[in-house]
This record gives C-alpha cells, structure tokens and sequence, in this order.
C-alpha cells in the first residue's frame, strides 16, 4: 500500500474563492450538516480541484460531477453526511474508505481521522487521487490500486469503514474487518438505493445493527481491478 508522500504543488488551488467555499458550508449548515469539525474539513479542502477545469464552475454546487470512468465525485452534502454519519462526533482513529475515486471524499477524511486507507480499483483514478492528496498534504492517507469490494484484512480492524459506491448487499468481507464499536456506511440497493448505517455493538463482537437512512445515488459496487 503507496504512503501519500507530500512533494510538488498544483497550479489552480486558489482559482475558487474561500467566500465560494463559505457559501456551500452555510448551505451545508441548511440542509442538517451540524458537525462543526466535519464542517470544517469541508471549507478547508478545495473541491475544484479534483474535477476537470471544464466543469469548475459548478464544483460548489450541490450536485455530483462526472470524473471520468463512468465514475463521479459526490455532491458535497453527501460526502458531509456520510462523514457527519461515520464520525458519529467522535474521534476517528482508523479509517477504511472503498472507492477513492478522484480523492475528495479521502482528503475530508484525512482532516478527521488519524489515519486513512483508501482502495481504488481503476489505475487512472488512482494516480488522479495520488496526485490531488499529494498536494493538499494528504500524508496521513495509504492509497491502493485494488478490489475494494474484499476490504483489506491485514489492517483490520477498523473504527470506521465508508463506501462510496452502491453494493446489493452488505459485503460480509468487510463487515468483519470493523472494529467492535465501529461503524460503516454504505449505500446498499440496486436500482433504488438507501444510505445505510451499520454499527458493530459493543456487547457481543458478533452483533451488528443496521439503520436505513435516506434515499441516495451512487456507481456500482464492482469488483476485480481496471488498468
């Protein structure tokens, strides 16, 4: 697994004003986002960019943008409330995310975890990811290129586990690797998808609680790699 190393810049980091930015936390504010830590990962990272300079006009708008690879980069409330949901207004120790994408979820993940650990299976999204954490100072982040659908067993366990794209089912090699007391959160369903929470109870190592929460919209869950 590649250790995020923190060398070079990315010309363009300043284009978006920070008022942009404060505009989207009052929004984010509005919709129900209350966790003021999560609020602040999100006013400090720059989401445009991890988008195309084509599209960074609307990289603050709440909606989901096309990232390549028939992939997308989540519409900010979402990323805030899977973070919001997964922090629970807890410290997060170790964190497993499944699906980097082009590591915008990854680096507000960075800003609230000790650690984080990020599988991608499509080579080019990886290198993206690499190179957008690499200048944001992401250096707490292990990025891999690999099946994220089987987790990553010699790490575990993990406080929380955050998947980013829609699974049938709740993947039983992943909900092994939480940590007692931890919690994932997944988006589970096929053509209708819910945003799920499962929790890990403290009082048995082998209970799990699942909570349906809202309606979302996310890529596939697929397995294998892509070169």
């Amino acid at each position: 697994m590649a250790l995020i190393k923190t060398t070079g810049t990315k010309s363009g980091i300043g284009m978006t004003s920070i008022r942009t930015r404060e505009r989207m936390l009052v929004r984010l504010r509005e919709q129900g986002i209350k966790d003021e830590v999560v609020l602040s990962a999100m006013g400090e990272i720059p989401r445009h960019i991890f988008i195309d300079e084509a599209l960074s006009i609307r990289a603050y708008e709440d909606v989901s943008l096309p990232i390549g690879y028939s992939q997308t980069i989540s519409q900010p409330y979402i990323v805030a409330r899977m973070t919001e949901i997964l922090r629970n207004g807890k410290q997060l120790n170790k964190v497993l995310e499944i699906g980097t994408g082009c590591g915008y979820q990854t680096a507000i993940l960075s800003r609230v975890a000790k650690e984080v650990l990020s599988l991608e299976r499509i080579r080019p999204l990886v290198m993206k990811a690499r190179g957008h954490l690499r200048t944001l100072k992401c250096n707490n982040v292990k990025l891999d290129h690999a099946d994220g659908s089987a987790g990553l067993n010699e790490y575990a366990p993990f406080d929380g586990i955050i998947v980013t794209a829609a699974a049938s089912h709740v993947p039983q090699e992943l909900l092994v690797q939480l940590a007692v007391g931890g919690r994932m959160i997944i988006p589970i369903g096929t053509t209708a998808q819910i945003l799920t929470l499962i929790e890990r109870t403290n009082n048995s190592a082998n209970e799990y609680v699942q909570t349906k929460l809202e309606a979302v919209k996310f890529v596939p869950l697929l397995g294998g790699i892509s070169g």
